[in-house]
């Protein structure tokens, strides 16, 4: 199973200048615990914007730079090497960005995880269109700001609908 963990704004922002937009520590807990166990595979920029690999996951990214290496993740040259890697790792495979992945993947992934952020908020990079013809929403659950998390927010579950 494919699954693309993202955290968006109302109008599907997700960064500016290769950063996330805020800080939400209930959505990093939440993301620590879908994807802990699991290979995650990303860009390069997403990687340098988190700035080591993620602690209990493989870490796979996507860079077209052929003189790129980092300790401690796997390199590939494609979304299709990636997942070929992954999947041989565990069935269950996350992609947590950036705006590229994202938009190269979402025909492939079979679920998505959304932190949907009650904010709108100026953006360089966005989260691809959601076809309501394809995806259904199964889940939601939504929380309040609160001293730690500047605003409200709902975690959505969405997974392709069955053709008839």
């Amino acid at each position: 199973m494919i699954t693309i963990v993202v955290a968006m704004g109302k109008n599907r922002e997700i960064g500016v200048d290769n950063q996330l937009l805020w800080h939400l520590p209930k959505d990093l807990k939440h993301f620590k615990e879908l994807t802990s166990g699991h290979p995650i595979i990303m860009g390069r920029k997403t990687y340098e914007s988190i700035g080591k690999p993620l602690p209990n996951r493989t870490n796979i990214v996507i860079s077209r730079k052929n003189d790129w290496f980092e300790e401690g993740i796997l390199i590939v040259g494609s979304i299709k090497e990636a997942l070929k890697f992954a999947k041989k790792i565990d069935e269950n495979v996350f992609v947590i960005g950036g705006g590229t992945i994202y938009e190269q993947t979402i025909d492939l992934a079979d679920q998505l995880e959304i932190t949907l952020v009650d904010a709108t908020l100026d953006a360089d990079t966005y989260f691809p269109k959601i076809d309501e013809k394809i995806w259904q929403k199964i889940q939601e659950t939504c929380h309040e700001k609160d001293e730690k998390n500047q605003y409200d927010f709902c975690f959505q579950t969405f997974t392709k609908k069955t053709s008839v």
